[in-house]
């Protein structure tokens, strides 16, 4: 991946490209998408595998933006509201999610498919039913329902993107952004050189041993899935300040496979993961897919761009499930 990365910045300098925007674009990407990829890392370090549930953490989230939205809360008040209400919401979520994933261990990543796949559509009948007030939310024909986009405009949009921006001649560093990500990625590190995360890492390793060991198997696994949720329900709040729009409904289903594919190719495996393999794999996941667009489209006509994303997109999906699956083989 690092290699093909390197041919795509040669092809756009080589065409003349701008290289400073697309490194401007690829730092904010990384951290829009980068705590989607953090989020995975409790529950492969926990034995329970890729979390394909990550739309029940980011349906919380959702509902935290949405309150703060209601209320009209702006600036960094209305993001850490939603952060925190988002968050709380989470727990909730991510309590009953791990009871339903510690009656049918084994079969975790399956589960997660089915239960984030389900749990789109109940929330998809809240959307359309919830009684918010506010009519920036709502459809313009009858005033019901919230409409699958509503704009952050006028709320937070950029509000991590445009805070302590440094300026390095072209190059524009979104330092608050990465800040706010740092802090995340320093979080969890402390989380899992903490006694928590050892306990966590050790029933990844040997159930057996762990519960020997004094170790509430369920108990470590129900906080793992809980830490999941809150941090995706944290990514989504990210995303949807840098993206300028909270997208309801479907949206949520986008994000599972490109976030597994990100910390695959950054090199985790089922049972381990680290911040560095989610750091690496994000950059390399988002700036790949960013760069293979523009250059495509040199080479061919403008008008196969959405085949060309879709082509590189399955493509690295596909590369990644392949890679995980081969190192799976080497080490059995």
């Amino acid at each position: 991946m690092v290699l093909y990365l390197l041919v795509l910045f040669i092809c756009l300098i080589y065409l003349g490209l701008d290289c400073i925007t697309i490194i401007n674009e690829s730092l904010v990407k990384m951290v829009m998408n980068g705590v989607f990829v953090l989020a995975l890392i409790p529950m492969i370090n926990t034995g329970i595998g890729m979390n394909f549930g990550l739309p029940i953490g980011i349906s919380a989230g959702l509902i935290g933006m949405l309150l703060a939205i209601q209320f009209r809360l702006t600036g960094f008040l209305g993001f850490m509201t939603a952060v925190i209400v988002g968050s709380l919401v989470a727990i909730i979520f991510g309590y009953i999610y791990a009871l339903l994933i510690n009656r049918l261990k084994g079969n975790e990543e399956i589960v997660g498919i089915f239960a984030g796949l389900s749990f789109i559509p109940i929330m998809n009948i809240f959307y359309s039913g919830a009684p918010f007030t506010n009519r920036q939310m709502l459809y313009p024909v009858g005033s019901k329902g919230l409409r699958p986009k509503i704009n952050l405009e006028n709320y937070f949009k950029g509000i991590l993107d445009n805070f302590m921006i440094i300026n390095i001649g072209k190059v524009r560093i979104p330092f608050g952004m990465l800040l706010f990500y740092a802090m995340i990625c320093l979080a969890i590190y402390l989380l899992f050189k903490s006694k928590l995360g050892v306990g966590m890492k050790a029933v990844a390793q040997n159930e057996n041993f762990a519960k020997l060991s004094g170790i509430d198997i369920n108990k470590t696994r129900t906080i793992s899935v809980i830490v999941s949720m809150v941090i995706a329900a944290i990514g989504i709040c990210v995303y949807s300040e840098s993206y300028g729009f909270v997208q309801l409904y479907d949206g949520p289903l986008s994000v599972a496979f490109p976030t597994i594919s990100a910390i695959l190719i950054g090199g985790a495996t089922r049972k381990k993961a680290t911040v560095l393999n989610a750091i690496i794999g994000t950059y390399l996941f988002q700036t790949t897919f960013l760069i293979s667009v523009p250059v495509a489209n040199e080479f061919l006509i403008p008008q196969l761009s959405e085949i060309t994303r879709m082509i590189v997109t399955n493509g690295i999906l596909l590369y990644a499930f392949l890679y995980e699956g081969k190192n799976n083989s080497e080490s059995l």
